[in-house]
């Protein structure tokens, strides 16, 4: 009986592959087969749209606060073929991007509507040409404005091979925009964050100062300040930041009160930051001096020569001085991360 079942199984099975080919393979295997069949279960609530480190790139955006600063924002932002594009569009006002950055006080400055026409960047100049439609002419203000056009500036020379930005409108070059700002010639980072008189100096640097929406969110803000110097330099950069951000900037900083600066040197690509104070041990609080750090940190990181911070306590490192901390010397890479 046995063998007469064989016989048949085997008699099926010619026939079939006379008739079927190789599917019909398949198909009598999972008749005789009790395995069952192996199944990729995919949990949508964990995977679905979430990319892998490798397909994201952590990027620089700007937006702008209720006080009218731009603020800088790391995000990460999907890898793509022309990813200077990708980042305009994460700055641009559509309701996903205005509700998903409102939640840390912040809004787009690109006016809505706006579309990205063509864009080429000139790899051997580093000049980046941007159309745009006509949308991008109605900012509401003449600060959105100004904002508008140093954020795109500033979001697009983050990345390494563009140095200056050529605003078009709907293909052609303007000479200004709606309410004046200036965009015939091309564009470099100048002047973010003005909030005092820049003929006033002989000088500017770029300060940190620290910034907030509602007593909620804090940010570091990037601020254009005169000085006297000849020209920008670490040391007038320095007393800049620890003498405090500009009057009636509703800007501050995170140097604890009571602390002073007393002079930095460079050396090896280490600024040596001393500073002095009656009191050190406000500094012992671990959080309180990795926020001075950092923000030392930012000012310093506008000059390209400097790696590493170190803190000294009137000319004392932090072993020397007797306080239980530990130290956080490189330079900071982003500002802001959300």
């Amino acid at each position: 009986m046995y063998i007469k079942k064989l016989l048949i199984l085997a008699i099926v099975l010619v026939l079939a592959l006379g008739l079927f080919g190789c599917k019909a393979i398949d198909t009598m295997k999972d008749l005789i087969t009790s395995e069952e069949p192996e199944i990729e279960i995919i949990r949508s609530d964990e995977d679905e749209n979430i990319m892998d480190d490798a397909s994201l790139r952590n990027t620089v955006l700007y937006y702008q606060n209720e006080n009218g600063y731009l603020v800088p924002v790391k995000r990460k932002v999907p890898w793509e073929e022309g990813i200077a594009k990708a980042a305009l569009k994460n700055i641009m006002d559509t309701p996903t991007i205005r509700e998903d950055i409102s939640s840390i006080g912040l809004k787009p400055i690109i006016p809505a509507g706006t579309e990205i026409i063509g864009m080429s960047i000139n790899e051997e100049t580093g000049l980046c040409k941007v159309d745009f439609n006509s949308q991008i002419m109605n900012c509401q203000s003449k600060k959105d404005e100004e904002n508008m056009v140093k954020g795109v500036v500033y979001t697009l020379t983050e990345f390494s091979n563009i140095k200056e930005v050529q605003f078009m409108v709907d293909g052609k070059i303007v000479p200004e925009l709606k309410y004046g700002t200036k965009v015939q010639q091309p564009l470099a980072r100048e002047d973010i964050n003005v909030v005092e008189d820049l003929g006033t100096g002989e000088s500017k640097v770029v300060v940190y100062y620290k910034g907030t929406s509602n007593g909620d969110y804090e940010y570091y803000v990037p601020v254009t300040v005169p000085t006297s110097a000849p020209s920008a330099n670490i040391l007038t950069s320095l007393e800049a930041l620890f003498d405090g951000a500009p009057a009636l900037s509703g800007l501050y900083t995170d140097i604890p009160e009571g602390i002073d600066f007393q002079g930095v040197e460079v050396y090896n690509g280490v600024a040596y930051v001393d500073i002095i104070s009656h009191d050190f041990e406000i500094l012992e609080d671990q959080t309180v001096f990795n926020k001075m750090t950092k923000n030392i940190g930012l000012t310093l990181k506008e000059f390209p020569e400097i790696e590493y911070v170190e803190i000294l306590f009137d000319g004392k490192t932090i072993e020397e001085a007797g306080l239980d901390i530990e130290a956080q010397e490189t330079v900071p890479v982003f500002a802001n991360e959300y």
